[in-house]
């Protein structure tokens, strides 16, 4: 089996036991969400549906984000994962809305009390537990392929850990009398799930829109700067395509250098850029760094480096 194979089969199998997960807690809060009318577990459950409907989009998006690139799509098909993660985003914000107006909803009619039972507990508890396996399990291999709708799942679920526990300290205080604190624990579940949906969309929409990932730029140039060779880059540009990046750079070199010598360097610089940078594809475009050389104003926009003296 090779690596993209067992790439394929390790990212499909985490999110298929995701999806299978996300079901699991999503019937079973509903359950005992309706039995006992508590208000955060039924926030949960529905957040569990959502966190369900991401985990099936996210199995769907690894499945085709990971097919080779064709004449349609030359760079991959690896925004599929970004447009996942997307989705994921505004189907949070959805639920958040809802869950918002029928905790306002609840404290202002002073409709708060809720029956309390052994099951409500033993839901909560359940949930925490799964969460904090599948969020580990996604977390591990979504770091391992660099992959964004895996991490956005990973995301959902780590949210949910923090979510079931001041759910579960709203049953607590319940179980004492205060009623109220139920659907306070709903509004506290609601104000994380839009941190981490932000966080998210943020995420999904700077690769949408072609933003060179934190950190890179400064890798690519470091990688740069140990090359003698090189007098001088300029244009110098990367994106991402979910697990995949680009990487593009003119770079000036030595004019008398011969074809086979420019070829040898350039072959060089790729691997070092993609040693540091994981699934890395890397252009470059290599020019005679004449004496006189005028800068272009296309190179100063790019930020044309003079480097080695």
């Amino acid at each position: 089996m090779d690596n993209h194979t067992t790439m394929e089969h390790e990212k499909n199998r985490v999110a298929l036991v995701s999806v299978l997960a996300a079901v699991f807690l999503t019937v079973t809060k509903i359950i005992v969400g309706v039995m006992t009318g508590s208000l955060g577990i039924l926030s949960e459950a529905l957040h569990s549906g959502l966190d369900l409907i991401a985990a099936v989009i996210t199995y769907i998006s690894v499945r085709i984000s990971d097919k080779p690139a064709d004449k349609q799509h030359q760079y991959g098909h690896g925004k599929v994962e970004n447009i996942s993660a997307l989705m994921e985003t505004i189907l949070l914000l959805i639920a958040c809305c809802w869950i918002v107006y029928e905790a306002v909803h609840r404290l202002v009619t002073g409709n708060t009390e809720i029956e309390v039972s052994v099951w409500a507990y033993i839901v909560v508890v359940t949930s925490i537990i799964v969460d904090i396996s599948r969020s580990r399990a996604l977390a591990r291999v979504a770091k391992k392929y660099n992959s964004q709708a895996l991490e956005a799942d990973a995301l959902h679920f780590s949210t949910d850990i923090w979510s079931s526990t001041v759910v579960l300290l709203g049953l607590v205080c319940a179980q004492f009398g205060f009623y109220f604190a139920d659907p306070v624990a709903a509004l506290i579940v609601a104000f994380i799930v839009v941190l981490v949906s932000c966080r998210l969309g943020k995420k999904a929409l700077d690769v949408l829109l072609d933003r060179a990932p934190e950190g890179t730029v400064q890798q690519v140039e470091s990688v740069l700067a140990e090359f003698p060779e090189i007098r001088k880059y300029h244009s110098l540009q990367i994106r991402t395509a979910g697990a995949d990046t680009f990487v593009k750079v003119n770079i000036h070199l030595d004019p008398n250098l011969c074809l086979h010598k420019v070829h040898e360097i350039c072959d060089r610089i790729e691997k070092s850029i993609a040693s540091c940078v994981p699934r890395c594809e890397t252009f470059l475009h290599a020019e005679p760094q004449e004496t006189g050389h005028i800068q272009t104003e296309r190179e100063e926009d790019f930020s044309a480096t003079d480097i080695h003296g």
